[in-house]
């Protein structure tokens, strides 16, 4: 059971609470049960110790990040382009994690209302939503949030996996753009017509956005 001291959390986190938050807070929790771990702290998160490995870009990886204590900044979350409302805790001492999946059609079918989704349809998808609509739906999502609080193990996939040697951050040389003259890492620079230039003066870059891994994005800062 996701307690609310956790849920609190992930509202400062995330910004406010709705189902996938809670199902991230749930699924890392199971997880981590299964692995008798903890939420990870300095000693974890310094040696990159445990990861998390997560499958989308959603609202359910800030309830996994809350909850575990892995995160992007400290090179302990592995993002995988996969589309998938998964989680995978692992140990780097063994490679032995636990995945954990989350079917969102049939928990949606079963525990979310059809007035929050058509909701969600018109104010996120359709983006046609007024304020009256955005706060409707923020009640809402929030009422199933706290619901799916207790949701029990028998509504997630849990499996026990492999995890293939993921090698930890490397720490690279920076070196200085000679068009902006801003310091880069050196495997993000590019050399045009004899000059060394950071990927914003050669204006594209792999980015993470709403739809996943883009290549050769182009660089949307105008200075």
């Amino acid at each position: 059971m996701v307690d609310q001291a956790l849920i609190e959390k992930a509202r400062d986190f995330h910004g406010h609470i709705c189902p996938f938050v809670v199902l991230g807070l749930r699924a890392s929790e199971i997880a981590m049960n299964r692995l008798r771990l903890r939420k990870v702290g300095e000693k974890e998160t310094v040696g990159e110790e445990i990861l998390a490995i997560v499958e989308c870009n959603n609202c359910f990886v800030d309830g996994v990040q809350v909850a575990t204590g892995c995160t992007l900044g400290n090179n302990s979350l592995i993002y995988l382009d996969a589309g998938k409302n998964a989680v995978t805790l692992v140990k780097r001492n063994d490679w032995k994690g636990v995945r954990v999946y989350v079917d969102s059609k049939k928990l949606r079918e079963k525990y979310f209302t059809k007035e929050a989704l058509n909701l969600f349809n018109k104010v996120v998808v359709r983006r046609e939503g007024n304020e009256e609509d955005l706060e409707k739906l923020r009640k809402l999502w929030e009422e199933m949030g706290l619901k799916i609080m207790t949701i029990p193990e028998s509504e997630f996939k849990i499996e026990e996996v492999n995890v293939e040697a993921i090698e930890p951050a490397p720490v690279f040389e920076s070196v200085r753009c000679e068009k902006c003259g801003e310091l880069v890492m050196k495997t993000r620079i590019r050399r045009v017509d004899g000059k060394f230039l950071c990927l914003s003066c050669f204006g594209k870059c792999n980015a993470v956005v709403g739809k996943g891994i883009i290549s050769d994005f182009k660089y949307p800062i105008s200075k």
